[in-house]
């Protein structure tokens, strides 16, 4: 990124703060909401996604931990997180995500990213109305838990299909703790593909633009106590509203690919 002017580097340092804020507030998005915006900036993905990557590995374990301290000493029964639907959904992603990663299945990314855009978005419209779509067949959760997987493998542009499913297994206050978890390790397991590849890790940017990301953290974490403190339909409106926005700017995209081809 030397080669950038000044403004170029506020921008970025403006979208990483939204990115922490997204990632904070409801737990996913991080990625899928900065991306499209910092390839306006820069157009060389691997230079930003192992710089998410890090943010990502940095603020789930930070909040993850957070969350069971707060509750152990409030002397609060349970978990801030849903181990066993934790453990369940990754016995279905963990074959898809590391066939995504290793590359040993190739599909057309601008395809296999339009379907995933379309099906959010009908989950999302159900979250909106307050009619939160429920699918009463495992297997299409467990295709759909698939696809996030292989597509989180790939990219860094699961999470909304991922996060569709888990909202209508996980309870809502235990929803963004289990999300963190879940994120750490598929992002480690991308990491591990960064570094045997050989990608750079752009640590020298982590310098200024780690405290960036922690500025919209501090600020989404207030956003987050509004909506878990607010009724239900509440927070899935919110929710659904975020799925669709991701999904809009993902087609979007995706459709500028394909105009430049």
């Amino acid at each position: 990124m030397a080669e950038l002017l000044p403004w170029q580097y506020a921008l970025i340092g403006l979208v990483f703060v939204w990115s922490g804020f997204v990632r904070s507030g409801l737990g996913f998005g991080g990625a899928v909401l900065a991306l499209p915006f910092l390839l306006l900036v820069l157009n060389k993905p691997l230079v930003f996604l192992p710089i998410i990557s890090i943010h990502l590995l940095i603020f789930s374990s930070w909040i993850a931990f957070k969350g069971w301290r707060e509750r152990k000493s409030q002397d609060v029964a349970g978990s801030n997180i849903d181990w066993h639907y934790l453990g369940q959904s990754m016995k279905v992603m963990i074959i898809p995500k590391l066939v995504g990663v290793f590359g040993l299945l190739t599909l057309p990314a601008e395809i296999l990213s339009s379907i995933i855009f379309v099906i959010v978005i009908v989950y999302a419209i159900g979250y909106v109305l307050n009619r939160p779509f429920r699918s009463k067949r495992p297997w299409m959760d467990n295709l759909f838990l698939a696809l996030g997987g292989y597509v989180s493998g790939t990219s860094l542009i699961g999470a909304p299909l991922i996060v569709a499913v888990y909202a209508s297994h996980v309870a809502k206050h235990q929803l963004r703790d289990t999300l963190f978890v879940l994120w750490f390790i598929l992002v480690a397991i991308k990491m591990v593909s960064f570094m045997i590849a050989g990608v750079d890790l752009q640590l020298i940017h982590q310098l200024w633009l780690l405290p960036c990301a922690f500025i919209g953290h501090l600020i989404g974490e207030r956003f987050h106590r509004y909506i878990i403190s607010n009724e239900t339909p509440l927070f899935f409106r919110v929710l659904g509203s975020v799925l669709i926005a991701v999904s809009v700017v993902g087609i979007l995209r995706q459709f500028a690919l394909f105009i430049q081809a």
